[in-house]
């Protein structure tokens, strides 16, 4: 991904800008924008980040790194919101090492955090193979292995896929799609869904067995640069299932609708 060309992991997963899951998906990305991307640009600039990749895989490659933060504020079920997604690499096509954190405060106090650590292998085109550890440190201290699929899913559905054994051995995954639609060179609309899912109660965090939560949204950012764009959130979130009935039975909202404005940069 030159780091800045495509999109970059749940009551609260951001629309991310995934950074550099391979120069491949840097040449997919153009696609996907079309004669948008490719408008104006002379046959030189359209070849020349082939040349690179070509001269990189002739000379094995090299070490990049990049960094993206979201952060924003906002109203969720009538209570102020505050959130982060942050995610940063440093590697090549073939590995790289990622670091990742994301978290939401409701109301002055923080509800929901945890930092991942991954070693990331491209085992396909346009898709990595990734394992690792997740802790969250809220609701409540849990540890996890992790095991997932990162990549670029048919018509260009960013595709997220991570299984999860937690220290107390529960087992859950959780998924996420979401797609860069653009509207012009520098306002680009996101919709994104992202599940949840349970192979057992976990009581402590009030989550039953089954498909626990399901958010749908819709991001849309304003490209100053690459590296800066301010953005709007939309998203409705649900529980269903057991999890519902546990909220139901303590008198907790089991669905909310939530506004988000925020902003991205990428370095």
């Amino acid at each position: 991904m030159s780091p800045w060309s495509i999109t970059a992991t749940g009551r609260n997963r951001r629309a991310r800008k995934r950074l550099g899951t391979g120069d491949t998906l840097h040449t997919l990305h153009t696609m996907d924008h079309g004669g948008h991307a490719d408008h104006g640009r002379t046959s030189h600039e359209i070849a020349a980040p082939k040349a690179v990749t070509h001269a990189l895989k002739e000379h094995g490659g090299g070490i990049f790194h990049a960094f993206r933060l979201e952060a924003g504020r906002g109203q969720g079920d009538g209570e102020n919101r505050a959130e982060w997604d942050f995610d940063c690499w440093i590697g090549g096509d073939e590995h790289k090492l990622w670091l990742k954190s994301e978290g939401e405060r409701t109301a002055g106090e923080t509800e929901q955090a945890e930092a991942w650590l991954l070693y990331s292998r491209k085992i396909a085109t346009f898709w990595d193979l990734q394992v690792g550890a997740r802790q969250d440190f809220q609701p409540i201290s849990t540890a996890y292995l992790v095991l997932g699929l990162d990549g670029l899913a048919p018509f260009f559905l960013e595709t997220e896929a991570h299984l999860f054994l937690s220290d107390e051995g529960d087992l859950s995954a959780r998924l996420r799609l979401e797609k860069d639609v653009l509207l012009t060179q520098r306002l680009i609309t996101q919709p994104y869904l992202e599940g949840e899912l349970y192979a057992q109660d976990v009581r402590e965090r009030k989550i039953g067995a089954g498909l626990a939560e399901l958010e749908i949204g819709i991001q849309t950012r304003y490209e100053f640069s690459k590296r800066f764009a301010p953005y709007l959130d939309l998203r409705y979130e649900r529980k269903l299932g057991e999890t519902a009935a546990i909220a139901r039975n303590q008198g907790e909202d089991r669905d909310a609708g939530v506004v988000v404005v925020g902003v991205k940069v990428l370095f």
